[in-house]
């Protein structure tokens, strides 16, 4: 609630209170100086006639000196409240309501701040507003700010560098500050808010190199998504073309949730999930798919799995390797083959390390020559892919800086090898749907990585995987105490899947139906990030 807003509700009530008194005294002269007993609602509706200026008192015609005093005191009350009333009230309403321009200071109380507004800012806020965490957003551009604001953003025009901007945010009132500009300026603003208020500081860096001069600036943590991304695609690009299960969630034990790509050619390719007989073959659970860029859970059984399909799948370590067995190609599991990475930017640097030192032959491309490259040239061109050798390559990682020219890239990939993996890295959550469609394999939007490490961390919410396609959680929910899962009926209306649930320190795994939850239970969530926040509005 901004300033204007608590302004209107205290005058309200004060009026309200006003009134209510003046009803009380009006009511009392009438009987004891005019003799003429009132009810107390007539009494109130003359007071109201009286301030209002609708009327001047439907008893008009008092003998009473002391109650033709009482009515001039409540004519001038009146009127003073209505002049009173434009300037507090009625004027920043109009101007709130018909004004296109972002106010340029707010008052607010453990709100998040946020410095510059970016798509991991608009991730984050999406976190925040499912919680009911306020926030407001410092834009330093005045035609951007004022878009926001018109677009339902509670945003300010100011500069992030500048301690009167983070004053005018209540800055020493908010659970946290996000800094979220470039590195240069990131570095600036921690200095500033430190000098400000004694803040929570979260920046964000590009280059990983200079993480530590955020720290000497005053920053409390420091993230570099672009790596945690580029690690989780190695390992994807690893997972896909070796019989190792690769990078797991671990959840208690050996009880572990996985995602496993379905490689053409094996026994799971083109198999409807009722005739895969998962469960019974290996022991495995599959809790949801993503079925052509559609994350579905649980998969319908007569769903089809694919080459383009990756289950999401909980059990037990041996459980798990029995099914990558059935997600493996007898041909290309028979070979490391190749992989191509496009983009040597961070994410493409740390894919290259990664898949490098597991021993597979790597082929860069990048349009800038540089230590590292291999091919100079435009990965959205034949020439410059078969170059690469397109053609005996397990798999693509496209770690390019642009969304438009990733779908471009995949496009063209997959014209020209309908079998290979392509694993590609999104800017933006919005690029995610386009990339399946254009027929990408396995897709990670940035955005999203950040906006989780930053939700966690400022919401002190235990996220269990930033750099996956779902996200899982362990939460607590005591409203859902006394209900049993079938009661709570978790998935359908928030469309996460319960997988574990901890109590006194036990992991309890096979859990049914029937399974009654209690208020100190923790909840091993599994869902999309939009399924989660539909869980935090509705239970949280």
């Amino acid at each position: 609630m901004n300033t204007w807003q608590r302004r209107t509700v205290h005058s309200l009530i004060g009026l309200a209170v006003l009134m209510l008194l003046y009803s009380l005294v009006y009511d009392y002269g009438m009987s004891a100086f005019e003799n003429e007993p009132e009810t107390f609602l007539h009494s109130l509706q003359v007071v109201v006639e009286t301030f209002t200026t609708t009327g001047f008192g439907s008893d008009a015609g008092w003998e009473s000196p002391v109650m033709n005093v009482l009515v001039i005191v409540m004519d001038l009350t009146g009127v003073a409240l209505i002049f009173l009333a434009l300037p507090v009230v009625v004027f920043p309403l109009l101007d709130e309501t018909l004004s296109r321009s972002a106010p340029t200071t707010i008052e607010d109380t453990d709100h998040v701040v946020i410095c510059a507004y970016t798509p991991r800012g608009a991730t984050l806020i999406e976190e925040l507003d499912s919680r009911d965490v306020s926030y407001v957003v410092i834009e330093p551009d005045r035609d951007r700010a004022d878009d926001l604001h018109e677009d339902g953003v509670r945003v300010v025009h100011g500069d992030p560098e500048s301690p009167e901007a983070l004053a005018g945010v209540d800055l020493g009132a908010a659970r946290a500050l996000v800094a979220d500009a470039s590195d240069e300026q990131n570095a600036s603003i921690a200095l500033a808010a430190a000098d400000t208020a004694d803040t929570r500081i979260i920046t964000f860096v590009e280059d990983a190199t200079v993480a530590d001069y955020h720290r000497y600036a005053g920053a409390d943590e420091v993230f570099s998504p672009r790596r945690l991304v580029g690690e989780s695609l190695a390992d994807t690009v690893t997972t896909a073309i070796s019989t190792e299960l690769g990078d797991v969630i671990e959840i208690d034990g050996d009880f572990e949730i996985a995602e496993l790509p379905i490689q053409a050619g094996s026994d799971l390719d083109g198999v409807r999930i009722e005739e895969s007989e998962i469960t019974e073959r290996t022991g495995a659970n599959v809790v949801g798919a993503w079925l052509r860029g559609e994350f579905v859970s649980p998969p319908d059984p007569n769903d089809r799995i694919d080459e383009h399909s990756i289950l999401l799948v909980a059990g037990h370590e041996s459980q798990l390797e029995a099914l990558k067995e059935l997600t493996l190609s007898d041909t290309r599991s028979r070979r490391r083959g190749r992989v191509v990475v496009v983009g040597l930017g961070e994410v493409g640097t740390t894919v290259y390390e990664a898949v490098s030192r597991e021993g597979i032959e790597t082929v860069v491309i990048d349009h800038v020559d540089g230590p590292g490259v291999d091919i100079v040239g435009d990965a959205t061109e034949e020439a410059t892919l078969r170059e690469a050798g397109l053609d005996g390559a397990n798999a693509v990682v496209l770690a390019l800086p642009n969304d438009t020219l990733t779908v471009f890239a995949t496009l063209v990939i997959r014209e020209l090898a309908p079998d290979v993996e392509i694993l590609a890295r999104a800017k933006e959550p919005a690029g995610i749907r386009k990339l399946y469609r254009a027929g990408a394999d396995y897709v990670l939007a940035l955005a999203t990585v950040s906006g989780r490490m930053l939700a966690s961390t400022i919401l002190d919410e235990e996220v269990m995987s930033f750099d996956k396609q779902i996200e899982v959680v362990r939460t607590q929910c005591p409203k859902l105490a006394g209900q049993s899962l079938r009661e709570a009926d978790v998935r359908a209306r928030t469309g996460c899947t319960v997988i574990a649930v901890e109590r006194n320190g036990d992991v309890r795994t096979e859990i049914g139906p029937e399974f009654e939850l209690r208020a100190d239970d923790d909840l091993v969530l599994v869902g999309t990030d939009e399924d989660v926040n539909r869980f935090a509005s509705l239970y949280e």
